[in-house]
């Protein structure tokens, strides 16, 4: 272990002198629940900025789909509140595209419905016009038939879990899962039980006015004004580590069950195959581009745009996070600088 330490910093501190991000947070975790959480650098590049900590809080990003989004939904099919095979205008009858009687649930936990639009694209519009065009606006090809990731996809399957729970997705996540996981940092709203000083800024953005910090960075989720089911999560690396070691366990942790083993054999099996493309039911699958080249088939894991990742690799029985602001001070054009940290981040922990 000390020697994969030894290289995890080397490979850190070598992306902080190339200035990828000002710091980071990287975890790992084994099924027995021995963790390893190691800081790097500080929240900014100033001189003066604040040491990154074990516990510094991050915007999660996209990661915010899986955990909570996805993970919520897939207690409804255990619970048969859901079922893949239902239809999304049973839940949400004003979905009124060309396509809204062939869309099912199956294709929201695996990302098969092929918007036309980012809904980047329409930061400037009100929060009703963002979702009339998710509700109307045609797909470029039938459903299930090509996989594409989309914040709406996501924001329409928070839709179906608020309306099935009769409770909003981030009091859903509370109760279902970060309380009685005991991850006491890991909150759709951060500045209610934080302070601003533990958590990192996210970029200097012109567009809202100058340092975002504490408040969700995605601008479609920002400006929405519930929880979205796309965005919006803030965590700590030791509060992920906790909800992937539950994976690890095959649903498990400290003797309560949060999902049964066919369920996780499911989020780590190819739903999609049949499209010639991969990815579990509700998380991304053996996506060597960011996982690496050592993990094995059965990787399952999800990337924020900010600069964070977590990636549980159920045949090994290894998982791990790193959590960064690579969007600070301003976002990059290009993510293979921070996919290359991934990767050899990966491939240490997995070697």
């Amino acid at each position: 272990m000390e020697r994969k330490v030894n290289q995890i910093e080397t490979r850190i501190e070598r992306a902080l002198d190339e200035q990828v991000f000002p710091g980071c947070v990287v975890g790992m975790v084994d099924s027995s629940g021995s963790r390893t959480v190691l800081p790097f650098g500080q929240y900014t590049f100033e001189p003066d900025a604040p040491e990154v900590r074990e516990h510094t809080v991050y915007d999660i990003a996209s990661i915010t789909k899986a955990i909570p989004v996805s993970s919520l939904a897939l207690q409804l099919l255990e619970q048969e509140k859901l079922h893949l095979s239902d239809r999304l205008i049973q839940y949400v009858p004003e979905f009124n595209n060309p396509d809204r009687e062939s869309v099912l649930i199956s294709h929201l936990l695996t990302h098969t419905l092929p918007f036309r639009f980012p809904l980047s694209s329409m930061k400037n519009q009100s929060p009703e016009a963002m979702l009339q065009a998710i509700f109307e606006t045609p797909f470029k090809n039938r459903p299930g038939s090509v996989f594409t990731y989309s914040n709406a996809t996501s924001i329409l399957l928070g839709l179906v879990i608020e309306r099935i729970c009769g409770e909003s997705i981030d009091v859903a996540a509370d109760r279902a899962f970060f309380t009685p996981l005991h991850m006491k940092e890991t909150t759709f709203h951060p500045l209610q039980i934080l302070e601003r000083a533990d958590i990192v800024p996210t970029e200097i953005d012109d567009w809202r006015g100058g340092v975002v910090q504490g408040e969700v960075h995605d601008e479609s989720a920002w400006a929405l004004p519930w929880a979205a089911g796309s965005a919006g999560l803030f965590s700590t690396v030791p509060d992920l580590l906790i909800f992937l070691n539950m994976l690890l366990n095959c649903g498990t942790w400290r003797g309560m069950r949060f999902f049964s083993e066919e369920t996780v054999r499911a989020m780590s099996t190819n739903q999609i195959s049949q499209i010639g493309s991969c990815t579990g039911l509700g998380w991304e699958l053996n996506q060597q581009h960011y996982m690496g080249r050592c993990c094995s088939d059965r990787t399952i894991g999800k990337t924020g745009f900010t600069g964070c990742m977590c990636i549980c690799d159920l045949d090994k029985g290894l998982g791990m996070v790193l959590l960064s602001n690579y969007t600070y001070p301003k976002r990059k054009p290009d993510k293979e600088l921070i996919n290359s940290v991934r990767r050899d981040i990966a491939d240490l922990i997995f070697d």
